[in-house]
């Protein structure tokens, strides 16, 4: 591994500096470390920059304006690995959307590799292994270790030459247009920032499984989690997992939730024991009728008839041949309820961008029912759009 080193900046001295610097860049390469594990609410922590070889850690809690920062970095371009938690988060605390970027995650995948984390891929174009002792540590402590800082700066250090590696095999396949929309999908799709909680933010996971009584238990059992995850500025997931609640509201509604209670890990029990007695009892009490209802979607649809079922199928198995000739997951190229969507309408390609549509297109304009394999090589590749 190279000896990393950085500039830390935790002053507006040192921020207006590196803003004249930026200034005259075109890109960087560019992550950020947040606090979305030891609080209850996610911070952005720290920004971690490389450009003209060397590397700056911008403290992004120190008591320093930012405007400029932010106003500076909208017209460069970013090189990023799996950008679309970090643009959310800039979308969300800075109010930012960056013009291009660039994601060695998207362009791993395109290239139809198995390990797309960025560990993965520095062991394999430089050998690298990057410790990963910090990758859960809190990043909004101060002062920062050492340790930490190093983790941090190792992030950017390889990632314009990962990129340039990956755009020659990129280039080589001819699948730079691919990357390019993918990559201005997850800038569009970043603008919408973190979803907002709203009356129905307590349905976990498998929670609309339950019946109405189990139902209340748990709706009852995450408002105390969030209310006493807020008052302990922790994670909910660190005041009771959604585990646990799905068991419990299972146990009240099968009438045997004492056992299920007895069983919890005997820290859960000690610490919030009356806590979650007392939302049981209101889970329990509760009149099931005054539980917040979702809306009823005015575009549902029915269930896919036989003959759409069949176009489905087809198209899954155009789609999966499509992609093991192209070396890409199926999934890239349309996802299990985009082959939905074009069962029900082979005209109907919203939510698939232009090179998707151009792989699918024999297909679709076509026979869409007709289940027969090209005959020849060249029709083959005639179906790939080549």
């Amino acid at each position: 591994m190279e000896d990393v080193s950085f500039e830390y900046i935790d002053a507006q001295e040192g921020l207006d500096a590196l803003c004249q610097a930026l200034a005259k860049e075109s890109e960087i390469a560019l992550d950020s470390e947040a606090d979305n594990l030891h609080h209850f609410k996610t911070q952005l922590c720290l920004l971690q920059l490389r450009f003209g070889e060397r590397i700056y850690l911008l403290d992004m809690l120190a008591d320093i304006e930012y405007a400029g920062f932010w106003d500076t970095l909208k017209s460069i371009h970013l090189i990023m690995h799996g950008c679309d938690f970090d643009l959310r988060l800039f979308e969300e605390f800075a109010d930012f959307q960056v013009s291009s970027v660039f994601d060695s995650m998207l362009a791993s995948q395109l290239l139809g590799m198995k390990r797309i984390g960025l560990a993965a891929l520095l062991e394999e174009f430089f050998e690298v292994k990057l410790p990963k002792d910090s990758q859960k540590s809190d990043w909004s402590q101060r002062p920062l270790t050492e340790k930490m800082l190093t983790y941090a700066a190792n992030d950017v250090l390889y990632l314009h030459r990962l990129r340039d590696l990956l755009m020659e095999q990129i280039r080589d396949l001819g699948r730079e247009t691919w990357l390019e929309q993918r990559c201005e999908g997850q800038i569009e799709t970043a603008r919408s920032g973190f979803p907002e909680r709203d009356e129905n933010s307590w349905r976990i996971a498998r929670s609309d499984k339950l019946d109405s009584r189990g139902q209340a238990a748990v709706y009852e059992l995450w408002h105390w989690r969030q209310n006493l995850a807020e008052k302990l500025d922790r994670p909910p997931f660190k005041v009771l997992g959604n585990d646990y609640m799905i068991k419990l509201s299972i146990a009240i509604s099968e009438g045997n939730w004492k056992s299920v209670f007895e069983s919890l890990p005997m820290g859960i029990q000690r610490r919030k024991r009356q806590g979650i007695l007392d939302a049981i009892d209101r889970g329990e009490t509760r009149d099931v009728e005054t539980i917040p209802r979702r809306a009823r979607r005015t575009d549902s649809k029915k269930p896919l008839n036989q003959s759409e079922l069949d176009r489905q199928e087809n198209i899954k198995v155009f789609r999966d041949r499509v992609a093991g000739q192209l070396g890409i997951d199926p999934t890239l190229i349309a996802t299990r309820s985009h082959v939905a969507q074009l069962a029900r309408d082979p005209e109907n390609v919203e939510g698939l961008q232009p090179w998707q549509q151009d792989l699918l297109e024999p297909k679709l304009n076509g026979d869409v029912d007709s289940k027969e394999e090209p005959e020849s090589e060249d029709e083959e590749q005639a179906a790939l759009g080549d």
